[in-house]
């Protein structure tokens, strides 16, 4: 893989963690390392599940925020766009050279809805979610004043509780409004619902997705019984897309923490009971982090604290080591329980974080390894763009 970009005059330590071809004992700590092999086997895998189930994949951009490792996920695993959630998100991508993307969120504020309009002078298709009447006509206006398309999907709420109408009659009222709008075009339906993806056992979910399945197909039938189609039926995460894609109903699937995993998805369970980093798919993003202090015997302090990942899903794990525990965090702190003493100062240990979408969001740059040198170091290119 070749890096593309310039990193002329970038400073290890202050600008950046590392440069191509460094040693991984030389990358500056805490930073995110990505295993390469195992990002690609990821990105592939999933680009066959759905190619084999006649689905699209939508990657959501949202979960790692690089426009490398999207464009990797097109090449490598077929993505057909990017999901985002927030207008300069979606920017940041467009102007890094994606030409799909889908905001799987409401766009209200007037100043972000002149962005989006602009957006397609990008050169890139643009699709919103849409869940009120009114948002449907400020849309309109800001696609007419700039001459542009803005693609539109009714938000179902298929359980989150969060945004979305009610199925059947609120989504076909919302559908032809943006038939009728200028510059509008009804584009199909969003389906998602997020808090069900990490429910542990596979039988949890499977009856969550039934619902949010059954009432998807009673809309589409109203919608087509008065002549509306739908290009996309969106959906489907992690923790769920076996379920839409084998429904008969949904064509795209929208899963992002596949392809870097954490450690909240590691414990949800397939429908074998294992765990799904445990064959399903594997860890590809990492922290890595180094020992600054031992001054006790059986504990260990580390440069990962709370500035460089979330723990609203729990703390980290170790990768590869039942010896020691990440055990509490502070700013700047980690503290490891190492009962047996074995660790010593500078010795490096790679976290999995608990919840990878906002730890990604802490950092500018992944640093990616293969065989143990730097092979790629891409930035988290719309870090920070929640507007």
């Amino acid at each position: 893989m070749k890096e593309i970009h310039d990193l002329k005059g970038l400073e290890v330590g202050y600008d950046i963690p590392a440069l191509p071809g460094m040693d991984e004992a030389e990358i500056q700590t805490p930073c995110l390392v990505l295993d390469l092999d195992a990002l690609e086997r990821n990105i592939r895998k999933m680009g066959d599940f759905a190619r084999s189930h006649g689905m699209r994949h939508r990657v959501h951009g949202k979960m790692h925020k690089s426009v490398d490792v999207a464009l990797l996920q097109q090449r490598l695993g077929g993505a057909v766009g990017v999901c985002c959630q927030k207008v300069s998100e979606a920017e940041a991508f467009a102007r890094g050279g994606i030409t799909d993307i889908m905001i799987t969120n409401q766009v209200c504020d007037p100043a972000k809805i002149d962005r989006l309009a602009r957006m397609p002078k990008l050169g890139t298709r643009v699709i919103c979610c849409v869940d009120h009447l009114a948002n449907v006509a400020d849309l309109s206006a800001a696609a007419q004043r700039h001459d542009a398309t803005i693609e539109c999907l009714v938000e179902i709420d298929v359980g989150a509780g969060r945004c979305g109408v009610q199925y059947g009659a609120p989504v076909v009222a919302l559908a032809k409004a943006i038939v009728a709008a200028p510059g509008l075009k009804y584009a199909g339906i969003q389906a998602y619902q997020g808090a069900m993806q990490h429910l542990q056992t596979y039988q949890e979910r499977r009856a969550k997705t039934q619902v949010a399945i059954d009432q998807v197909r009673a809309t589409l039938d109203v919608l087509i019984a008065e002549g509306i189609e739908s290009d996309i039926i969106g959906g489907g995460g992690t923790g769920s897309y076996y379920f839409e894609a084998a429904s008969g109903v949904f064509n795209e699937l929208q899963c992002g923490s596949y392809a870097f995993m954490d450690a909240d998805y590691g414990r949800v369970l397939d429908k074998d009971g294992n765990r799904l980093d445990q064959g399903e798919w594997e860890n590809a993003l990492f922290i890595l982090t180094s020992v600054m202090s031992h001054v006790k015997a059986d504990i260990a302090i580390v440069d990962a604290g709370l500035k460089v990942q979330s723990v609203d899903s729990g703390l980290p794990l170790i990768h590869g080591r039942d010896d020691l525990e990440y055990v509490q965090c502070s700013d700047e702190h980690g503290t490891v329980a190492d009962p047996q003493g074995v660790l010593n100062i500078n010795d490096r240990l790679k976290l999995i974080p608990g919840h990878c979408d906002p730890t990604c969001n802490l950092h500018d740059w992944y640093v990616g390894l293969r065989d143990g040198k730097v092979e790629v170091v891409w930035p988290v290119s719309a870090r920070g763009k929640a507007y």
